[in-house]
């Protein structure tokens, strides 16, 4: 999967969590969830978004390093190569 398909469906879940989302608006080195303002729920919700649509597995060990929209997007890329 190409980078921008990918950017695609990690910006298209996280507006299911908060739909006011801008992606023009996010910094892809700055922690993702100040900038949307997520709590720890709304995380998990995306996390649980993100393994649903891409089928990718991402054990809670693996939480606190899916930081910035960069730390996503690396992540994913790795586990669906």
């Amino acid at each position: 999967m190409k980078e921008p398909e990918l950017r695609a469906i990690v910006i298209a879940t996280l507006k299911t969590i908060a739909p006011e989302v801008e992606e023009d608006d996010l910094h892809a080195d700055k922690p993702l969830r100040n900038q949307v303002d997520l709590d720890s729920m709304d995380w998990l919700n995306f996390l649980i978004g993100l393994h649903e649509k891409l089928k990718v597995d991402i054990p809670e060990a693996d939480y606190a390093k899916l930081v910035t929209l960069d730390d996503v997007l690396a992540y994913l890329k790795k586990k669906l190569a």
